[in-house]
């Protein structure tokens, strides 16, 4: 039976900038009217899980506050609550924020209200789609991507089609244990890559156990 989703709303600070968020109230919530999401693949067990604010989410979302992103075109891939593009949105960057869950664009509309920032470009996308017409980034961001065995080469070869020759990755991964595999499938496309571990997350409430996937390849 569906019922009305309860919603949480909360200010994560970054520094001298406040992105505010409405998310789901826990990972508990579900409401699939029309059983859209469950036309997708998506089960009443993980129909939630995009709109919790994820350890891995806000891991991202601090590394990219003081990253380089001038001129750049970024993707966020994944993007669930969107954290980081709301984040990015608010110094003007030219972002773009995707996702398979058809719930996720109504959740970045209204956060991007809640912070008076000018409109996101978002689009619902399936990685294994060969037709996807979103163009090419010079930077390319996710977190908590790799669920599952099959997504190793879906997202390496949907990055590749949207990355340019001269690009940059970045992707924050819990520890589910396919950052190697991933990182080698990525290396197969051109990419340098590193494993690093974040250096402070006194923002979060348990150490993190994860890495900071970084890839990297150059025209030449």
């Amino acid at each position: 039976m569906n019922k009305p989703v309860r919603l949480r709303y909360q200010t994560i600070e970054f520094e001298n900038v406040d992105i505010h968020v409405c998310t789901l109230r826990d990972n508990q919530q579900y409401s699939d009217p029309g059983n859209v999401a469950l036309k997708l693949g998506i089960s009443s067990a993980t129909w939630p899980l995009f709109g919790i604010i994820w350890p891995s989410s806000l891991v991202l979302a601090h590394y990219m506050a003081n990253y380089d992103t001038a001129d750049k075109r970024i993707l966020e891939v994944g993007c669930g609550m969107a954290l980081s593009s709301l984040l990015l949105n608010q110094r003007n960057d030219d972002v773009t924020a995707t996702d398979y869950h058809p719930e996720v664009g109504v959740f970045l509309e209204r956060n991007t209200e809640l912070n008076q920032g000018r409109p996101i470009g978002y689009q619902r996308v399936d990685w294994a789609d060969k037709t996807s017409d979103l163009g090419a980034f010079d930077l390319i961001i996710g977190s908590d991507v790799l669920y599952e065995d099959e997504h190793i080469h879906l997202l390496a070869d949907f990055i590749d089609k949207h990355a340019n020759p001269t690009s940059e990755v970045i992707i924050v991964d819990p520890g589910r244990g396919r950052k190697t595999k991933f990182s080698r499938r990525m290396e197969e496309h051109g990419y340098s890559w590193s494993h690093d571990k974040p250096e402070e997350t006194d923002y979060l409430e348990e150490p993190y156990k994860g890495h900071i996937l970084r890839f990297w390849r150059d025209e030449a």
